[in-house]
């Protein structure tokens, strides 16, 4: 179905405002478009993008729960679904939302070898297998480890996290930055992400990355304890926090 011209300037103008960070100005564009045409898969997800930059998690979730409603094979909606209930401490309703993403990736030909079940077992049996790497002290095991289950299934954005907050404690910090930039690149709303990324960043000696990266977390969720922590240590070790 064609579009109104109005609908599409709307659209347009919604993606260029997340792409800048205007994520309530985005939000307005979406919710005009949304009570037009609540059909509209990818109006609902971009609107859940913008409601979990604002802090607003639980609408976040309706809003991705009416995407995969209407496009039961929408990979990238399932995805932000998952990150946001793993956010919110839900973590049994976020793996079952990854192992849907998972499906519908496979149903789109995106499995590789194995079939979308087989390799979504496969990838967190990985994760297990690193996890106990290391807390046996063992962080180059446990990061091939994860690198094998991100190879199944890169979608699992948790999975990349754990492997780029394990590169972090082993001095890799600019291949934790390429891998937790990755994640972000996938869904920006991920603060547990971007807070490791700016401790990658701080640890690379870039203080100004960090300070940026934690002080995007800080917006979206203020009273976060660990970003909170980070900025007082970027603060002590003389980077700007960005306060006045």
């Amino acid at each position: 179905m064609t579009q109104e011209p109005a609908v599409e300037q709307r659209i347009a103008r919604a993606r260029e405002a997340l792409a800048r960070g205007q994520y309530l100005a985005a939000l307005g564009d979406l919710e005009a478009v949304a009570a037009q045409r609540p059909g509209f898969a990818d109006v609902q997800n971009l609107m859940g993008l913008c409601l979990s930059m604002v802090g607003r998690p639980d609408e976040a979730l309706e809003a991705f729960g009416r995407a995969v409603q209407v496009n039961p094979g929408y990979v990238e909606a399932h995805v932000n679904r998952a990150i946001t209930l793993n956010d919110l401490g839900r973590t049994d309703e976020a793996a079952a939302s990854f192992q849907r993403a998972a499906e519908a990736d496979e149903a789109k030909g995106g499995g590789g070898r194995f079939g979308s079940a087989a390799a979504a077992r496969l990838a967190n049996l990985h994760r297990e297998l690193g996890d106990a790497y290391e807390q046996a002290g063992a962080g180059d095991e446990a990061v091939l480890q994860y690198r094998q289950a991100v190879q199944l299934r890169p979608q699992f954005l948790d999975i990349r996290t754990r492997l780029g907050r394990t590169l972090i404690e082993l001095g890799r910090s600019g291949e934790a930055v390429a891998e937790l930039q990755a994640v972000l690149d996938s869904n920006p709303g991920f603060v547990q992400a971007r807070a490791h990324l700016g401790l990658a960043r701080f640890r690379a000696g870039d203080l100004a990355g960090a300070g940026e990266e934690w002080r995007r977390c800080q917006a979206q969720q203020p009273d976060n304890a660990q970003v909170s922590a980070y900025l007082g240590m970027l603060e002590r070790q003389g980077g700007s926090t960005g306060r006045s």
